[in-house]
């Protein structure tokens, strides 16, 4: 269904006339050796498919497959971990209770395998960690019978798989947690203690009494390393120190109730955020717990003393942690915003209340913006004041939205049907305008346009004036709630390459680090420190991959029922004009649309996988 103004009808028209085209032949045709199980699209355009005879590397631009890796026979969807933000997968086969473990890592844009424990000369292995930006593999695990079936920790660089340090341990040891990599050496925790290796020569350089630690961090010059160990109840968790020598420094670890989910060295200690959960337990052991909430500590450094004499109350969990110059800011998931100093004072005259589910917390010119499903408001970061004496509030969203509309001074904040105008200088919030979208749809994302505002969901698009008004309104039926439900649920739904390494960065970027509030879709050329400062072919093209601008960012894709049967339309974001139809004809295909490098994969049968251009 098409909804558009008279004086606009005519372009229109002629535009789709003109680039609507048929594509109902492949540009490229890949056969699968085997069964396809799933099709997995990493961030940078390849697509990894597995199979029952293996695992298949496609990358869009060439017509022959960049890897096909037979050695493991079947590959499960779930045997297959791509590292984000990194050219490597690790493939993953265990055998029965892990007793002869199988792993192999690819470079998926090289093709080249990197590491097999098989030709490698592992038995066993439990540790196998792709550290950046140091662009090495960490292995640990059992040798093979020649070598009397030894305990040994290896290390590789992955720019040519070769083997740099190798060390055979005397004792029998049990490893957990990801290994630290410095400098000079590699700090690893296991059943018998924490050590450190030399990465030149192998040799143990040091080794102490910390069993178990799951996690570690350090300072920039690598002279003190902080780690983390659970309780023997797995409820709480210690916290100690190591010295550049390996001597554990404090007196005494520091405990703290619950998990640790943040540890953050700042300029005045260390701070740490731990969640407490209750929830399955009953009587003395949940009195004995305590509040199922997020608790925060902050520890002098030196001698691992907590230096607040009483931490601020969250009353949930801790969903947004950031360490600014002056203190650390938090928002708690069950709504509310707090400011304490490094001294352990309130720097907000009080805890600001909010809305549940804090989506967005973000510097702005005029302060920190926060967004959640249910209000929006400016605060001043020194004081907590809010900008607006009344927070905007909207009726509670699945789905919320916002962008910056430089040119005209605002920010476009989309909740569900409603989307408003906030200007940037004065905070003045109102209601911009109100949109229906057809087949039960909610507006789910907004992206400034250079001819206006466009908002979309799935089988929706509106572009709007700067006013508000609705200039055209595009609606393209899903093909039935049966297709539709399979395949927003199926392991093979519509993917967006971009999409997905937005999440990543968002996810493992430095999480105590406030970012600034920019305009959607600039974060997809962001790039985390560990690739940044990686060397390698394989990483310096994976960094020209993420840079390149999207090669569809001026069109959306749709599927819906066509004359021909179920296919996929292309859409000019701008006009709403068709410009190409794909008839894959199959009621419930199985498909991925790479939105960012342009090409649509689909799942002809079994064995085939078709490549469409769709730029």
């Amino acid at each position: 269904m098409r909804t558009v103004h008279f004086f606009v009808i005519t372009l229109l028209l002629v535009t789709t006339n003109v680039l609507a085209q048929r594509a109902e032949e492949p540009d490229i045709t890949y056969n699968i050796d085997g069964k396809i199980n799933e099709m997995i699209l990493t961030e940078v355009g390849t697509l990894i498919v597995a199979s029952n005879d293996g695992l298949v590397g496609i990358k869009p631009e060439s017509k022959e497959v960049v890897f096909n890796f037979k050695e493991y026979g079947r590959i499960k969807p779930e045997e297959v971990y791509v590292k984000p933000q990194t050219p490597y997968l690790v493939v993953d086969q265990s055998g029965f209770a892990a007793i002869s473990t199988k792993k192999t890592v690819i470079d998926y844009l090289s093709g080249q395998t990197l590491f097999s424990s098989e030709k490698n000369g592992w038995k066993q292995v439990n540790i196998c960690e792709i550290m950046m930006p140091q662009n090495k593999l960490v292995v640990q695990g059992q040798r093979k019978a020649k070598e009397k079936y030894a305990n040994a920790i290896a290390i590789y660089d992955l720019n040519t798989g070769n083997q740099e340090t190798f060390l055979k341990l005397k004792y029998s040891e049990y490893f957990q947690g990801k290994p630290l990599l410095l400098d000079d050496g590699i700090v690893m925790s296991s059943s018998k203690g924490t050590f450190k290796v030399d990465l030149n020569n192998g040799q143990e350089l040091w080794r102490n009494d910390l069993k178990n630690v799951t996690a570690m961090i350090t300072n920039d010059d690598q002279s003190e390393i902080y780690t983390v160990q659970a309780t023997a109840n797995g409820q709480n968790s210690k916290i100690s120190k190591i010295g550049a020598n390996g001597n554990v420094q404090w007196a005494k670890p520091h405990k703290v109730k619950g998990g640790v989910s943040q540890l953050s060295l700042t300029p005045k200690g260390l701070a740490i955020v731990s969640d407490v959960d209750n929830s399955g337990k009953k009587g003395l052991m949940k009195l004995a717990a305590g509040r199922s909430e997020s608790k925060i500590a902050f520890l002098d450094q030196n001698s691992g003393a907590d230096l607040w004499d009483k931490a601020p109350k969250t009353k949930g969990y801790v969903q947004h942690f950031y360490v600014m110059d002056d203190g650390i800011l938090f928002g708690v998931y069950e709504g509310g915003i707090n400011k304490i100093s490094f001294d352990g004072k309130t720097l907000f005259k009080k805890p600001l209340k909010t809305g549940e589910n804090i989506i967005t917390m973000a510097e702005t010119d005029q302060g920190l913006i926060y967004i959640t499903s249910s209000d929006c408001n400016i605060v001043n970061l020194e004081t907590g004041e809010q900008a607006w004496k009344k927070p905007l509030k909207y009726k509670r969203a699945d789905a919320v939205a916002v962008t910056l509309d430089q040119s005209n001074n605002r920010y476009l904040l989309s909740t569900d049907e409603k989307l408003y105008a906030i200007n940037t200088q004065t905070g003045e919030a109102s209601m911009l305008t109100e949109n229906k979208f057809e087949g039960k749809e909610e507006p789910s994302d907004i992206e400034v346009r250079s001819n206006g505002i466009l908002r979309t969901s799935d089988q929706n698009m509106t572009m709007l004036d700067w006013e508000g008004k609705e200039v055209w309104h595009e609606y393209k039926r899903a093909p039935g709630k049966s297709a539709f439900g399979a395949i927003l649920a199926g392991a093979m739904a519509v993917a967006s390459a971009a999409a997905a390494s937005a999440s990543y960065l968002e996810a493992n970027s430095r999480r105590d680090v406030l970012g600034n509030l920019t305009q959607t879709g600039e974060a997809y050329a962001d790039l985390g420190d560990g690739l940044l400062m990686a060397t390698g072919a394989s990483v310096a093209e994976m960094l020209k991959k993420f840079k390149a601008t999207a090669a569809t960012k001026d069109a959306q894709f749709v599927l819906t029922k066509l004359d021909e049967g179920v296919g996929l339309v292309k859409l000019n974001k701008d006009t709403g004009a068709v410009e190409k139809e794909i008839v894959l004809r199959d009621k419930k295909p199985e498909y991925i649309v790479d939105d960012h490098y342009g090409v649509l994969y689909y799942k002809a049968n079994n064995n085939t996988v078709y490549m469409y251009n769709l730029k």
